[in-house]
């Protein structure tokens, strides 16, 4: 098991200093912020969405290593799906980040599944999630920055 979780953090570490997606979207059709006051994260997750699908997906800001691959891995995963196939993988990644006993049967999760092992770390399940929460947000059409200290999320 220590081999598998080697490999996460090389994914996650892989994903911080070489985030997929890294740049502000000139024709997004959905841009929102996100901050976790508590770690510094700060995050714009920009949207193009045509005919409720996902076209393309990106991201801006500045953060720690969790939180820069949380929204690196995501925005990878995006384009393609319909926005109710991802508000169903959100909250699946969420349920997934926050149990507190490994959840099983994730295999839709793909590649989201390296960041699990933030469940170890409850101070950083914020920075993981952020970016999530952010586009949860977007999809939802809210134009609020989203902010991780908000207990609705």
């Amino acid at each position: 098991m220590s081999d598998l979780r080697e490999l996460y953090q090389e994914v996650i570490i892989d994903h911080n200093r070489h985030p997929r997606n890294f740049y502000k979207m000139e024709d997004a059709t959905q841009q929102i912020d996100g901050i976790n006051p508590l770690c510094g994260d700060k995050i714009t997750i920009y949207l193009k969405v045509v005919d409720n699908v996902i076209q393309e997906a990106s991201f801006q800001g500045t953060g720690c290593a969790i939180s820069i691959a949380s929204a690196s891995l995501m925005t990878d995963s995006l384009p393609g799906k319909t926005i109710q196939f991802v508000e169903a993988i959100f909250k699946k990644f969420h349920d997934f980040i926050t149990a507190t006993d490994k959840p099983t049967n994730t295999e839709e999760l793909g590649k989201l599944n390296v960041l699990g092992g933030v469940r170890d770390y409850p101070a950083r399940i914020k920075c993981a999630t952020l970016a999530w929460h952010a586009l949860h947000a977007a999809l939802n059409e809210s134009s609020e920055p989203v902010s991780t200290e908000d207990k609705s999320l």
